[in-house]
């Protein structure tokens, strides 16, 4: 599933290439992952200028004028592609919308301007959403949402006061969106080893210079992994159809049976509740 670098390449592209851009029709084949439901969703943005396109969380929010804001969530195979609606006339085998994510093209949001935003799904589990943006803080999927960690008011204070009285194993911690946005099974690996901490390691033992190092780890990697556009170790891509390259330089997630690049242990592959984790057994204590 995209996480926060992910979808912040995503969104920060978008953000460029969407502003002013009007959606004329919408096409759908999947039209089971329209909230309320196609037809609502048409009424409620055709033709209405589109303001801008931000994120919160693993979540894309575009904002179209008359209040309106249409959420994108991409779930575990989705991505969006911004394109021309002439794109297969110049398609070569070189191109990257001839990836095959992007033969799973479930939506299609034909804009002015001939161009158009395709929504390839693989395994039909996005969700697109449409609500006013005045009551956004009441939408389920972000109204239990913790802070954004890349935030500048995402300061060690704060971190300190959101661990207060938690309890359970520290990846599960980290993969709680209610605590902390955005932070999925990648980066939650990367983050623990560099912070030097096990994934089992119980959350009330940690001693404030652990969570210091920590709140300093989280920031580090992921402001790393939004330079690196993403991880493309499975089927991410950009909305121009172009891998990330975080994956070159990961220091643990997926690389089980492989050296440490600290203390050259080998590293190990556990489960914390059902999700594939790889750590140091030395360094991670």
């Amino acid at each position: 599933m995209p996480e926060l670098p992910e979808v912040q390449t995503i969104v920060s592209d978008l953000n460029r290439k969407l502003k002013g851009h009007r959606i004329q029709k919408i096409w759908t084949d999947w039209p089971k992952s329209f909230y309320p439901s196609v037809v609502s969703v048409r009424k409620g943005i055709s033709e209405k200028k589109i303001f801008g396109v931000r994120r919160r969380a693993k979540n894309i929010l575009i904002d179209f004028a008359g209040n309106m804001t249409l959420l994108v969530h991409l779930k575990m195979t989705g991505h969006l592609l911004y394109r021309s609606s002439d794109w297969m006339k110049n398609a070569s085998k070189d191109n990257p919308f001839n990836d095959p994510f992007n033969q799973f093209i479930r939506t299609i949001f034909y804009l002015d301007k001939n161009m158009e935003l395709a929504f390839s799904d693989l395994r039909r589990f996005g969700e697109i959403k449409l609500f006013k943006t005045s009551e956004e803080n009441s939408v389920p999927r972000l109204k239990k949402l913790g802070p954004e960690p890349l935030s500048p008011s995402f300061t060690n204070t704060k971190f300190q006061k959101v661990m207060e009285n938690k309890k359970g194993m520290l990846k599960s911690l980290l993969l709680n969106q209610n605590v902390i946005s955005g932070i999925g099974n990648i980066y939650a690996d990367e983050i623990l080893w560099e912070a030097k901490l096990g994934p089992k390691k119980r959350v009330d033992s940690l001693t404030s210079k652990q969570i210091r190092n920590l709140h300093q780890s989280i920031r580090k990697i992921l402001k790393k992994a939004v330079e690196c556009r993403g991880t493309s170790i499975s089927d991410y891509r950009d909305a121009s159809g172009k891998k990330g390259s975080y994956q070159k330089i990961r220091r643990v997630y997926k690389r089980d049976g492989e050296n440490c690049f600290r203390c050259e242990t080998k590293l190990r592959r556990t489960k914390v509740n059902n999700r594939g984790t790889t750590f140091c057994p030395q360094c991670q204590k």
